[in-house]
């Protein structure tokens, strides 16, 4: 049983933020994958729910007039997958989606979700930190945007406020045109567990330079992180394979990877450096260039 003390089914984002605000305790719930877990294990502090699951405001895919791609945060890792806006824009977001458990849970688990609850193994944390993604959070006072990579506050720590929504990811044209990109889970059972290492890159490609390159990485640091160092080795320069090999070796100044049971510090580097060699030569391949 799961030990449910109060629920209240929300009739839009305005009416969410009411119930909330009604009750400190409440939480919002959509998809309930990690947070029905926690109340089957008995944690009290989720007994009170506030149901957003299928609010028509949370669930858009689209772009916007200004060329601003908005993803509700409400849209299902299963409809990510069906989407060919984020396939053809995303295609980093789009893999990943698709390493998101098995079916069952990607039909009901959702992309805000995933980010709120603050882990560092969500699969798609790196993905929309490579593309630099904005949240638009709504409470009690309005409407707020905020990067995601300021998001993360710590291992489970978000900074949402108990009676705020985030109500979509917004990725500017200028963060997705022109860029390809890739995703890459390294886990013991695949879709089927946690990443131990997951890995993201963007980037943009001209006359065989580098133009640009965002990477990113989840269970590399306590919280989903940017390589700003690896990034900024990586940055204008030709495409060669020194070049690789450069930035496999530069992201090591940007991770702190924990030991636990599933792998040990050292291992997770390795696995880092040989996953960040990957992704960005199949993110290179895709933009169209090749090292030289």
């Amino acid at each position: 049983m799961f030990p449910i003390q109060s629920y209240e089914k929300a009739d839009s984002v305005d009416d969410a933020i009411r119930l909330l605000s009604a009750n400190p305790e409440a939480k919002p719930i959509a998809g309930g994958t990690d947070l029905l877990i926690r109340l089957r294990d008995g944690k009290k502090a989720f007994g009170h729910l506030v149901d957003i699951h299928d609010l028509a405001e949370l669930k858009q895919c689209a772009i916007d007039a200004a060329g601003t791609l908005l993803i509700g945060s409400g849209v299902r890792f299963s409809d990510a997958l069906a989407s060919d806006i984020i396939r053809n824009h995303l295609p980093h977001l789009h893999t990943a989606a698709g390493t998101v458990g098995g079916p069952q849970i990607r039909n009901i688990a959702t992309i805000g979700g995933n980010i709120c609850n603050g882990v560092t193994s969500a699969d798609s944390a790196s993905p929309l930190l490579a593309s630099e993604a904005q949240l638009i959070i709504q409470g009690p006072a309005g409407r707020r945007e905020t990067p995601l990579s300021d998001f993360f506050m710590g291992p489970g720590k978000v900074a949402l406020a108990q009676n705020e929504i985030l109500i979509a990811f917004a990725i500017s044209r200028e963060n997705y045109r022109g860029y390809a990109g890739d995703y890459y889970k390294f886990a013991m059972r695949e879709a089927m567990d946690i990443a131990t290492i997951g890995c993201a890159a963007t980037c943009k490609v001209s006359n065989h330079t580098l133009v640009d390159l965002r990477l990113a990485l989840g269970v590399a640091a306590p919280t989903p992180i940017r390589c700003r160092h690896a990034e900024s080795v990586a940055r204008g320069q030709p495409l060669t394979e020194e070049l690789l090999k450069k930035i496999e070796t530069a992201v090591a100044e940007d991770v702190n990877p924990r030991t636990s049971w599933r792998a040990s510090k050292e291992f997770r580097r390795h696995i880092i450096k040989e996953l960040v060699g990957r992704v960005v030569r199949n993110a290179i391949h895709q933009a169209g260039g090749t090292n030289q």
